[in-house]
């Protein structure tokens, strides 16, 4: 449902073709399109000059306001950008609202927050998490007629941009064949009658019509623009992001798995010494865990506890991430306890060695040299797993990757290097753990 869905059932219909919604998420629009999953793209796709270069546009359907809304206690206090200095402001990532505030974030001093939604951020500015979204005027809209509390600055317009429909690149019939029906639309009323339906018809939307329809938009003058050349450009100014999400990376991965060790070293250990109850808990633990997606985990522990705990980005990913893989690394644990011969244990016991030094002298040093192979495996695979944590804000390598190629209308070059400084990350960890292995064989342990 929607004012873009009724616009994409006037277009189906001028053509003779019946319209079929295909579900994709907002960033992967440009490429899906450019490989034909679909025909046309539209649902809020900004005009902007990346995307003209990258894929055939349509002219603009309908111009948008870029707008702040913050907590209705704070709307004198915060009306501008500028007033946001050291605050944190979220938007939807690969947007032009996000570009706005990475240049606000230098000027200003504000943070800016991505989401790969335009719902939580709104939810955050009301619990607290964050102070102000920047987004289209629509979404603001109707993000106040679902969340309470917001105050939406419409008088005062950050920005205005338009949306567009999208074809694939040597698709510019069909491109042209929209064109002619959206000025055909605009001219009879249809689309003020959708936008007026929808609410959403307000004092640009005349003007702008206007300045399409006066536009000599033929057919020629409204192909894309040819993809400009720059080289490394494009690289050279993205790859401090691209470093700094890296690093995000490597700090999440290495404290999540830290915390994964010590969980799960203390799950199993309580597993295998411990009575009927702590197993029984423990082993539920393990299961529910195991069992359950660990996305799901993410959102639990950052929106569902929000109520009760309002966990910073960084750290609930840290904590799911690692609570996540404590499972899995217990039972790693566990089975290699479990390895070492009953005649070991009962020969240590004889020469009277407690349980604490058996554990410490015979049983831990040859159960960590068995779980060392798949201890490693388990933290090259929640590398790649701190991927998932861009869901609950944090602004990790393939976050910064989604955005870098969402701007340049390619996930070629941008896709490359974020392999490239996965591979840069992983390879050295397990040639370390090859050469602990070799050691440790060499030492007889």
């Amino acid at each position: 449902m929607g004012f873009d869905v009724e616009v994409a059932e006037e277009i189906a219909r001028a053509l003779g073709r019946k319209p079929q919604f295909v579900q994709v998420s907002f960033a992967a629009i440009d490429q899906s399109v450019q490989r034909g999953d679909f025909d046309i793209g539209l649902s809020g796709v900004e005009d902007t000059p990346a995307r003209r270069a990258a894929l055939a546009a349509s002219i603009p359907y309908y111009t948008f306001t870029e707008a702040l809304t913050v907590r209705e206690a704070d709307k004198a206090k915060y009306d501008e950008l500028a007033d946001l200095r050291g605050r944190r402001v979220g938007t939807l990532g690969g947007t032009i609202a996000y570009d706005l505030l990475l240049e606000a974030e230098k000027k200003f001093g504000l943070e800016a927050v991505s989401y790969d939604d335009q719902v939580h951020p709104y939810e955050d500015v009301a619990n607290g998490r964050l102070d102000a979204v920047l987004l289209d005027n629509i979404i603001a809209m109707r993000a106040m007629l679902r969340t309470k509390g917001l105050y939406t600055h419409f008088d005062k317009p950050v920005a205005k941009g338009h949306y567009i429909i999208v074809t694939a690149r040597g698709n510019e019939q069909l491109r042209d064949q929209v064109n002619e029906i959206l000025k055909a639309r605009m001219r009879d009323g249809t689309l003020e009658r959708i936008y007026r339906k929808w609410e959403i018809w307000d004092e640009y939307q005349q003007p702008f019509f206007n300045s399409v329809l006066m536009t000599n938009v033929g057919r020629a003058s409204a192909r894309p623009a040819p993809a400009k050349n720059d080289g490394l450009k494009p690289v050279l100014r993205y790859a401090p992001a691209l470093l700094r999400a890296a690093l995000v990376t490597i700090a999440m991965s290495c404290l999540s798995m830290a915390l994964a060790v010590i969980v799960g070293m203390l799950v199993a250990t309580s597993r295998v010494y411990g009575n009927a109850l702590v197993r029984g808990i423990l082993t539920a633990y393990v299961e529910i865990v195991r069992g359950t997606p660990v996305l799901l985990q993410l959102f639990v522990l950052y929106y569902g506890l929000s109520s009760v705990v309002k966990l910073p980005a960084f750290v609930a990913a840290m904590i799911g991430l690692g609570l996540n893989y404590a499972a899995y690394e217990s039972e790693i644990y566990r089975g290699a306890m479990e390895a070492i011969s009953r005649s070991q244990l009962e020969a240590a016991r004889t020469l009277g060695l407690t349980e604490l030094q058996v554990f410490r002298f015979v049983r831990g040093p040859q159960a960590f040299r068995l779980a060392l192979a798949p201890m490693t495996n388990d933290f090259v695979a929640l590398l790649k797993d701190s991927s998932l944590v861009s869901v609950i804000t944090v602004v990790e390598l393939t976050k910064q990757t989604q955005i870098f190629a969402a701007n340049v209308g390619s996930w070629a070059i941008p896709g490359a290097i974020c392999a490239a400084l996965y591979l840069a990350m992983s390879l050295p960890l397990a040639r370390l753990a090859r050469h602990m292995e070799g050691r440790w064989k060499a030492a007889g342990v």
